[in-house]
């Protein structure tokens, strides 16, 4: 099958700059009205060059805290706390005149966030309740639906589908309009989705959904006051950036906007100790290929390489038939690869009728073969607890996602230990999160593994600019017999602020996510064909790792599903 990327840049990104938040979206004669909420400000933008210019120069005070933003004929739609406005509206020679004050047209028991009207209709999101709710005009009740997301959602209607974004969901949802089901779901590019609006694109003769960002970034001041003069400080950032995405229905997934990035690893020999080895083979771990990830080229640095295959898994074999620690090297590899978000749309009622876990992969992937303790006491209890009374394949790994989420809060250690300590813990890194979670998995009949190895520190859009990851990251992977391997976060989804946890990284990944060869050690050494103990000779006492991500373009997919 042809894939569906074309590796072209396209829609630049709209930068309202005035705006501190966007809480409310719209195209209009080729031009973006969006809202304000902290400011009060309807703000019309050009969408070409960003031009932004507020419409309610004298009644932005009636516009804070408003929220959500629809057009019906010439009336302007918004909700404020529990009340939902409207108010009259003109367009006169490329400018939007509001014509009156505005009005309450009916009022919620909660407070609303999104609001859409379809001829007489209208759909409004509350994340009070996890509804959207359908009214009329007059404001009677119609029916409600369960909103798919737990964060504030934004919404809009096209055709026969409802569109809301979830802001902690970091997610867009298309929903069937006339029942609520979910159709299909796609992973943004960025995080903190608030507003969502499509546009009508000439040139493809398609509709081109445009979301908008809203969050805090953090930023060095240079205070000529203080000492020292440097000041780490947050800023309000915000901006408006196409979705692009591709619905592939027959294997169950959306891939959402990507990245062309180089990615660098070396090694640079800096050992703590004098040390000698004869025949020194050191492996690397090489980017692998799957339904998100791509390789454009790879290419050795430093040192040649000899590439190992392991039942398709690429490893990077460097070979020193005599090591000596007072030679200085730097070895390893560079690549180009391209990145997607992937976004698996299945349901535990795909998972009724699962074939047996074939014997081969009961022998790999349900054993301890990497000190998880699960012949312990606390985590055979463990096991029985997060799976409880559950059958289904799919809601077990939920059930067992959402165990681990509650009794574990993430915090870095300066190594990892077993999951029976880090359960009586309660505290543990990206590495313990996921050891409890192999452990648990497998007890329970789910066959599991670790992937990783490092993420692209996620700059928006810094094109061109070495960036340089903080430490590694590990997550995994749980396999569904006849559906295949599926992956999950190990902790990001575990939100400190809440007792309800997003689903956006259960079967799903974030474009910025490398992966490395599968079923393999990320790095080894071998001394005369035997491998070097950990405990005497470790790779950290010989060489210093540098890693080093460069985002070089965006890529859009083609043939995708954007109107």
């Amino acid at each position: 099958m042809n894939s569906p990327f074309c590796e072209s840049a396209f829609s630049a990104t709209i930068r309202p700059i005035i705006a501190t938040s966007v809480d409310g979206l719209i195209f209009i004669d080729n031009h973006l009205l969006a809202i304000d909420s902290r400011n009060g400000y309807l703000l019309l933008i050009n969408p070409k060059n960003s031009v932004t210019k507020i419409v309610n120069n004298s009644s932005w005070q009636d516009f804070i805290g408003a929220k959500g933003l629809c057009i019906s004929e010439n009336k302007l739609w918004f909700t404020s706390r529990e009340y939902i406005y409207y108010c009259s509206i003109e367009w006169e020679k490329d400018n939007l005149v509001i014509t009156s004050k505005p009005f309450c047209a009916f009022s919620l028991s909660y407070p609303a966030n999104g609001i859409a009207v379809w001829e007489n209709t209208i759909y409004i999101t509350t994340q009070k309740t996890g509804h959207i709710l359908v009214y009329s005009l007059d404001g009677t009740a119609i029916t409600k639906f369960y909103a798919p997301g737990i964060g504030a959602e934004n919404i809009t209607v096209k055709g026969e589908e409802i569109w809301l974004c979830d802001s902690i969901e970091q997610t867009v949802y298309c929903l069937d309009r006339a029942t609520g089901d979910v159709k299909y779901s796609i992973l943004t590019p960025f995080e903190s989705p608030t507003a969502l609006a499509f546009c009508y694109d000439e040139k493809t003769g398609k509709d081109i959904l445009y979301v908008a960002y809203s969050d805090q970034e953090p930023y060095i001041r240079d205070n000529p006051n203080a000492e020292p003069n440097h000041e780490l400080l947050y800023r309000d950032r915000t901006f408006i950036h196409p979705l692009h995405f591709y619905f592939d229905e027959e294997n169950k997934y959306t891939l959402s906007n990507g990245f062309l990035l180089e990615m660098t690893y070396v090694e640079e020999i800096s050992p703590l100790d004098h040390l000698e080895l004869k025949n020194l083979e050191w492996r690397i771990a090489l980017p692998t290929e799957s339904a998100r990830q791509k390789i454009k080229s790879i290419e050795a640095v430093g040192l040649p390489y000899i590439e190992e295959d392991y039942q398709g898994q690429k490893v990077a074999l460097f070979k020193f038939p005599e090591f000596n620690t007072d030679e200085r090297y730097v070895f390893g590899w560079r690549a180009i690869l391209e990145v997607w978000s992937i976004k698996y749309q299945l349901k535990p009622r795909d998972c009724e009728a699962l074939p047996p876990l074939s014997p081969d992969y009961e022998s790999k992937y349900l054993v301890d073969d990497d000190n998880l303790a699960m012949n312990t006491d606390v985590i055979l209890r463990a096991a029985e607890d997060a799976r409880g009374s559950e059958t289904n394949l799919l809601r077990k790994m939920y059930n067992i996602r959402n165990y681990v989420y509650d009794h574990l809060t993430y915090g870095i250690k300066p190594h990892i230990d077993t999951p029976d300590i880090v359960l009586k813990r309660g505290v543990g890194s990206c590495g313990e999160y996921l050891g409890l979670l192999l452990a648990l998995s497998r007890l329970n009949g789910i066959a599991c593994r670790t992937v990783g190895r490092y993420k692209c520190p996620l700059k928006v859009l810094h094109f061109g600019i070495p960036l340089v990851p903080d430490f590694n990251h590990v997550w995994m992977e749980f396999y569904l017999p006849s559906i295949g391997w599926l992956p999950m976060e190990s902790n990001p989804d575990d939100l400190e602020d809440s007792n309800i946890y997003p689903t956006r990284f259960f079967m799903g990944l974030s474009w910025y996510h490398v992966e490395m060869a599968k079923d393999v050690p990320f790095e080894t050494l071998k001394s005369e064909g035997e491998l070097i103990n950990k405990e005497t000779t470790s790779i950290g006492q010989l060489a210093i790792n540098h890693v080093s991500f460069t985002i070089i373009e965006e890529l859009k997919p083609t043939g995708s599903e954007e109107g």
